[in-house]
């Protein structure tokens, strides 16, 4: 992964691990953090841990993710996350900004990994 790829993922990891630990210690957060950023930063973290892991595995540094596997796991993760498991868990609520979130952050990471090989 170049830098800018290698950053956005490092940080997201560490904003995303924050927000969690807060939460669980009931720290208050605002709302829009609390609901909504680790919802836009899980596409990209989940891409590039597979980008890296592929790219290991296959031996070649250049390869990218294509555009429609990106499509596809933003729309899994909308249909688990914002259909599926609110219809059995109390836990989870549907949520459409949500599902948007997972496409935005999907289109960024596809940015960013075309912009950085």
């Amino acid at each position: 992964m170049k830098k800018g790829l290698k950053y956005y993922f490092i940080t997201s990891i560490i904003v995303g691990v924050c927000i969690y630990s807060a939460q669980k210690t009931s720290f208050p957060l605002p709302r829009i953090v609390r609901f909504y950023v680790n919802d836009f930063l899980i596409i990209p973290i989940i891409l590039s841990g597979s980008l890296y892991f592929l790219r290991w595995s296959k031996n070649d540094k250049n390869y990218k993710i294509p555009f429609w596997i990106i499509l596809y796991i933003s729309s899994f993760y909308t249909f688990i996350f914002e259909y599926f498991l609110p219809t059995f868990h109390l836990r989870y609520t549907a949520d459409v900004i949500d599902s948007i979130l997972y496409f935005i952050s999907g289109f960024i990471f596809y940015y960013l990994q075309k912009n950085n090989s």
